[in-house]
């Protein structure tokens, strides 16, 4: 499984209907899970985004759908970041030579 980051915003749309948020979470994991993958985290946040959350995935067209299928809602916006964990991180930077 790849890891991914995903750094969310509510929409006007979102924000106008912030109560319902928790079932939409609810629904966004059922869905990731149905696509084979899961959240292994998620956070409100306070700062630049309003939610962060740490997800896996099979792989980055799965994810890259899930994004979307949650776009297509119109109550977020997403932006993500694929994640290497330190094992991975330490075998490129050793691969530098």
């Amino acid at each position: 499984m790849t890891t991914y980051i995903m750094l969310m915003n509510w929409t006007e749309q979102g924000a106008k209907n912030v109560r319902d948020s928790p079932k939409r979470l609810d629904a966004a994991r059922k869905q990731l899970a149905e696509m084979g993958g899961s959240f292994k985290s998620f956070f409100l946040t306070m700062g630049e985004f309003d939610m962060v959350a740490v997800v896996e995935a099979p792989d980055d067209a799965v994810l890259a759908r899930f994004a979307l299928m949650l776009a297509v809602s119109g109550n977020l916006k997403s932006r993500t970041l694929k994640a290497f964990p330190e094992f991975a991180y330490r075998e490129i930077i050793s691969s530098l030579g």
